[in-house]
Order: C-alpha cells, then sequence, then structure tokens
C-alpha cells in the first residue's frame, strides 16, 4: 500500500512539474511573438513546412471521409424516406465535429511529430545552446514562429478538410447515389447555423491547433538529447496530443450544446 501511494506521489509530482515546464515555456513563446511579426518570413517559412505540405493528406482524407459518411447516411436515411436530408447530415457532421478533430489528429500525426523531432534533434546536437550562447534566445527565434505557424494551420486545415468533405458527400450523394442536387444543398443551406455549427467547429479548430502546437514543441525542447530520447518524446506528442484533442472535443462539445 506504502508502495502504491508513493508511486502515485512520484507521478503526481512529475505531472505537475511538467506542466509548470509546459507553462513557463508557452508564455515565453507567447513574449516572443511580437519578434515573430517583425520578421514574417520566418512565419512563411513555417507555415510552410506545417501547413503547406500537410494539404495533401488533409485534403485526401477529408475527400474520402465525406464519401464515406455519405454512403453510410444515405443507408440510414432511406430507410426513413429522408433522403434529402443527407446533405445536412454530411455538413453537419464535418463542420462540428469531424473536420476539427481528423485534422487536428492529421496535422499531429504528420506536422506535429515532425516539429518535436525537429526541435529535439536541434537540442540533441546543440544548435539551440550555440543560439544562447551567441546571445540568441531560441524560444524567440525557433520555438515562437513554428508556435505561430503551427496555430494558424490547423483551423485553416480544417475548413480545408470540411471543404472537401462536402464535397465528397455530394459526389457520392448526388453523383453516384442520384440524391436531389437541390435538396442535396438546399437542406445544408437551410440548416446549418452561422453561431451554432460554423462559429462552434472554428472555436474548436483554434483550440486544437493551440493544444497540438504547445504539446509539439514542449516535447520536443523539454526532450532527452539522444536518439531514444528524440524517439520516445515524438511518441508522446503523437499520444497525448491526441488525448488531448478527443478530450476537449467532448469538453467543448458539452458546453456547446448545454449553452
Amino acid at each position: 500500500m506504502i508502495r502504491f501511494i508513493t508511486a502515485v506521489g512520484h507521478s503526481t509530482l512529475q505531472l505537475l512539474t511538467s506542466l509548470g515546464r509546459a507553462s513557463l515555456l508557452l508564455l515565453a513563446m507567447l513574449r516572443g511573438l511580437p519578434s515573430v511579426l517583425k520578421r514574417p518570413r520566418l512565419l512563411i517559412d513555417q507555415m510552410h513546412s506545417v501547413g503547406v505540405l500537410t494539404i495533401s493528406i488533409v485534403s485526401i482524407s477529408g475527400l474520402f471521409v465525406g464519401m464515406v459518411l455519405a454512403l453510410q447516411s444515405h443507408h440510414i436515411l432511406s430507410r426513413f424516406g429522408a433522403d434529402s436530408a443527407l446533405g445536412l447530415m454530411v455538413a453537419a457532421a464535418l463542420i462540428r465535429e469531424l473536420g476539427p478533430v481528423l485534422s487536428a489528429l492529421l496535422f499531429t500525426g504528420r506536422a506535429g511529430s515532425a516539429l518535436t523531432a525537429e526541435i529535439g534533434l536541434m537540442k540533441a546536437t546543440e544548435q539551440l545552446s550555440s543560439l544562447e550562447m551567441m546571445a540568441v534566445n531560441p524560444k524567440y527565434h525557433i520555438l515562437a514562429p513554428r508556435f505561430l505557424a503551427s496555430f494558424l494551420s490547423v483551423p485553416l486545415l480544417a475548413a480545408l478538410f470540411s471543404s472537401l468533405g462536402v464535397l465528397g458527400g455530394w459526389l457520392v450523394g448526388g453523383v453516384i447515389l442520384g440524391v436531389d442536387e437541390a435538396a442535396f444543398w438546399g437542406g445544408m443551406q437551410g440548416g446549418i447555423d452561422l453561431r451554432n455549427d460554423l462559429i462552434n467547429g472554428v472555436i474548436k479548430s483554434i483550440t486544437f491547433g493551440f493544444v497540438c502546437a504547445w504539446i509539439a514543441i514542449y516535447q520536443g525542447y523539454d526532450c532527452v538529447p539522444t536518439s531514444e530520447g528524440v524517439s520516445r518524446a515524438t511518441t508522446r506528442t503523437v499520444v497525448q496530443t491526441s488525448m488531448a484533442v478527443l478530450g476537449l472535443d467532448f469538453i467543448l462539445t458539452a458546453l456547446m450544446f448545454n449553452h
């Protein structure tokens, strides 16, 4: 019993210590954002690295998710003679839920893990220490641009995911299954609400972008500077970000529906 209590206490202290270091790192990156805005080239390069290079996997995934969603929804709606609601069902599912969540998970798997590995290798090869020796703050010039680029990229990727998902749903529903296209688009336009659907989806994607960027950069900066340490940090990034996104999705959805 004593060993169990000791283990729980030790794990709790480690968690609190890690949260403290992560919070201090976040504050340092936020202080460095004005310097990033003064040097937009840094932001543009990182937007290309973490955002543009992720477009392909997000686009293909969004298209196929929309197609599968239309197939599944049509199978259910056709039982009740509600084929005309297919467009609304596809759009609502993508904008409210699947778009923000899946785009954040895809971003983590592709760009978040790459960020952790990149920063971890910089630490392992003492590049960050070299910058400090030259009186250059790596949190301002290395971490802050990557944080801001990731934070901005996730909402844009989520919008792209949802748009292509709706297009995929139309290809399956309107072209393949023969659902009336006017009913498909009309039901979507009439049923999607700006505040309850679009804005809530944007809030989710912004929140997920913040969390994805924070965890990925912290894990890379705080990792053990060895090849094994970088590998473990990359794994922790994917696992922790996925759990955080899914947990926050439940909390945000509960708050939005109870509002």
